[in-house]
């Protein structure tokens, strides 16, 4: 079986979920090779430290994080973006209601 040509999802339709006090997650359209998820952080929120098998891109719509990748740690604010390589710890703290977009490749299932 092959992905269709698009993958639509309304406003309306996304799917939503609290997988952690503090975050809201909302799954854009996605295929077999790249997913879209939408993140909203309260102040204070402390991301559990994880990794996965999906290369992460993300860009910060609005609001501030501290992120940490392997042993290094850097700020985020609104109109930046960083890649985190498949297998690599990471974990984000919001210093402030944030807002973030992140694109998995390949496909990432919640």
């Amino acid at each position: 079986m092959t992905d269709p040509i698009y993958h639509l999802i309304r406003n309306q339709d996304a799917k939503e979920s609290d997988p952690e006090p503090g975050l809201l997650r909302r799954l854009g359209a996605g295929n077999a090779k790249i997913s879209l998820a939408e993140h909203r952080m309260e102040p204070g929120w402390v991301g559990v430290a994880h990794s996965h098998p999906h290369d992460q891109m993300a860009y910060v719509v609005s609001g501030r994080l501290r992120v940490r990748v392997g042993a290094d740690e850097f700020e985020v604010a609104p109109g930046d973006s960083f890649v985190v390589r498949g297998g690599v710890e990471h974990q984000a703290t919001a210093l402030e209601p944030s807002h973030v977009i992140d694109i998995f490749t390949p496909h990432r299932s919640y």
